[in-house]
């Protein structure tokens, strides 16, 4: 890679009712709900405050603004670990309550156009065999399998799928 800057990725995406905006350590708490409604085997707030605090990472959160009150309600969030060309999904979950609605798939698109704009050409992550509903939203974005982690998961332990989407340099 050259020794040239990157372009900083677009701060906030509006797509109502949702924002999509950088994370920040006022977050964690909403986000370590999420997570342990989402897993089985869930982070800890300190792994996401050092997500914040990485230059690799990009931490991006989903706020919907709500009706009753005006004030924002976190809907979901994803992690991606940037090295270089490369970059691999870390974390991404939606509410309980935002399910269904397009969360994760905004949330997914904002930040692959986001790595796209960092230089980041090659997109990977890995999914549980069995989470059909995770597996058929990384489909409809075009990742494709490329490997397998024999017991990758605990709590049960289960296969992770890998998964890559190329994204090409802009």
């Amino acid at each position: 890679m050259g020794g040239g800057t990157r372009p900083a990725p677009d701060p906030t995406v509006t797509r109502p009712p949702f924002v999509i905006r950088p994370a920040s350590e006022a977050d964690i708490p909403d986000v370590v709900r999420i997570e342990q409604a989402s897993f089985a085997d869930p982070w800890s707030a300190d792994s996401f405050v050092t997500s914040i605090g990485s230059e690799r990472m990009r931490f991006l959160v989903a706020d919907e603004v709500a009706r009753d009150t005006g004030g924002p309600i976190m809907a979901g969030y994803v992690i991606a670990l940037v090295m270089a060309t490369d970059a691999e999904i870390a974390d991404i979950a939606v509410a309980p309550k935002a399910r269904e609605r397009g969360v994760g798939g905004l949330l997914l698109d904002v930040m692959m156009l986001d790595l796209r704009k960092m230089g980041v050409e090659s997109l990977y992550l890995e999914v549980r065999e069995s989470n059909a509903s995770a597996r058929a939203l990384y489909e409809s974005r075009s990742f494709i399998q490329v490997g397998r982690r024999k017991g990758y998961y605990r709590l049960p332990a289960e296969d992770a799928l890998i998964l890559r989407r190329d994204l090409g340099a802009t």
